[in-house]
């Protein structure tokens, strides 16, 4: 039984890794999405809707973001709160923070790990990420509560060596997926996927000893029509819950879909009041099946789903495969034990939106690159993708993991075969060209985009006050 004073949180589920936090007074926004879909071609996997306006109307205490991937960082999204509102963001690039401030929040601050903010009955502290330069974990205490929320990170030793202080965590929210990012742009070279969870999460759960655990993040899918949904995520709830409840007994799982929410307490967990400005629609307690042995549709089968660009749209791309490219390529150090240490030639495929294909010869060696007249004898390496990714790439801010890229789709002769056959895939040129060196694309051009929006609103107002 609680007593009448325990601590309690509410804690409610908005989209992907988006979670509300709150108490009688507070209410505090983790990594908010309310777009559905988010990303270009993520949606919210079950399907819901946003109600648009409700959200605006919301107040919130403090959002918090754990780190800069459209995914998690979008303007959109925040473009529906409040400019009063404090933001709190982990992120190593100042310039980011600028982008936010453009926005319109004036309240800004970039936080910093191991040092615990106050909001109302709340203390949020961000601890750090395998990947410290990128993404952080966040450490929630409400009264005697514990919860960590480890967003889409992994944790290393010596940070789980502080978590471990903490045990037994009140709740826990766990990235229960793991993403086939690089292994669907080269699918025939990529390892079928082992559907259980990697064992060092188990051993990392056992010293975290949950009493509820979440499986949290990749709420997603991708297009209806996209081979990915069957490619990308390799692990069910149903999985999840199995592997965790044979390991870990005493740990209950519960599985909290958009628009659910929980109250929290010591030892207990019920069910409370959804959100009401998010709108589950159809089934959902969906779950995701991953083929081992998919066979993907050629790039010329994915061209279509996408719209034709306009003669202009089409020109940037072609401006740039002749000129930006290759300018972008040279400007670059060559990767060490790079595969292109050696002359390559490297032919890439452009497919429009009916299917077919023009096709660009260069010739590549360490950070020189030379465009060729004519298809050459041998092909050392190719590149396949819709022209629409490339034009979003250049203009909005299109992340990889929606490119529909195609890395060596092809069988080489012997020798090339056998050269490339380790060979990161992150070497191909133009992935390197497309995001080496480039900071918040995603967020400039949704900045851009609001922007215009409100130019062409102030334009409409001032003919219909003229009028």
């Amino acid at each position: 039984m609680n007593l009448p004073n325990a601590s309690k949180v509410k804690v409610s589920r908005v989209l992907h890794a988006g979670y509300i936090f709150s108490d009688d007074q507070t209410q505090i926004l983790f990594d908010p999405i309310f777009e559905n879909p988010f990303s270009r071609n993520c949606h919210a996997f079950p399907e819901i809707e946003f109600d648009i306006e409700q959200i605006k109307k919301q107040k919130f205490s403090a959002v918090f973001i754990s780190h800069y991937h459209d995914d998690h960082c979008s303007f959109e999204s925040l473009n529906l709160l409040d400019r009063a509102t404090p933001i709190y963001m982990f992120c190593v690039f100042e310039q980011m923070f600028d982008l936010i401030r453009e926005l319109g929040f004036i309240n800004v601050y970039s936080l910093q790990l191991d040092v615990t903010l106050s909001i109302g009955g709340f203390q949020v502290t961000p601890r750090r990420a395998l990947d410290e330069d990128v993404d952080s974990i966040f450490h929630i205490q409400a009264g005697d509560l514990n919860i960590l929320n480890v967003v889409d990170s992994w944790i290393d030793d010596q940070t789980m060596e502080l978590l471990a202080q903490y045990s037994p965590w009140d709740l826990v929210l766990w990235p229960f997926q793991t993403m086939r990012e690089i292994e669907v742009i080269a699918p025939s070279r990529a390892k079928p996927a082992q559907n259980t969870l990697p064992p060092e999460w188990i051993s990392q759960l056992k010293i975290l000893n949950p009493k509820f655990l979440v499986p949290s993040s990749c709420q997603f899918i991708q297009e209806s029509w996209s081979w990915y949904n069957n490619a990308f995520f390799p692990i069910s709830y149903q999985q999840f819950e199995t592997e965790i409840q044979g390991a870990l007994p005493y740990v209950t799982v519960v599985r909290l879909n958009p628009s659910v929410s929980v109250q929290l307490s010591e030892n207990r967990l019920q069910y409370s009041e959804p959100v009401p400005w998010i709108k589950p629609v159809g089934l959902q307690n969906l779950d995701y099946h991953y083929k081992k042995n998919i066979k993907p549709p050629h790039t010329s089968e994915i061209s279509k789903n996408f719209a034709a660009l306009s003669d202009a749209q089409s020109a940037l791309v072609f401006s740039y495969l002749k000129s930006g490219l290759i300018d972008k390529y040279e400007s670059m150090e060559a990767p060490l034990d790079s595969y292109f240490e050696k002359s390559r030639s490297w032919k890439l495929s452009i497919y429009d939106h009916v299917g077919d294909a023009i096709s660009v010869f260069y010739q590549v060696k360490e950070n020189k690159m030379i465009h060729l007249a004519e298809e050459p004898k041998t092909i050392g390496w190719l590149t396949e993708i819709p022209i629409s990714k490339i034009y979003a790439a250049l203009k909005l801010g299109e992340s990889l993991t929606s490119m529909y890229v195609r890395i060596n789709n092809i069988i080489f002769d012997q020798e090339i075969e056998k050269e490339i056959e380790d060979v990161d895939v992150i070497d191909d040129p133009l992935i390197r060209c497309l995001f080496t060196g480039v900071f918040g694309a995603y967020q400039k051009a949704q900045l851009q985009c609001i922007r215009s929006r409100s130019q062409s609103r102030d334009r409409l107002k001032t003919l219909l006050n003229d009028n």
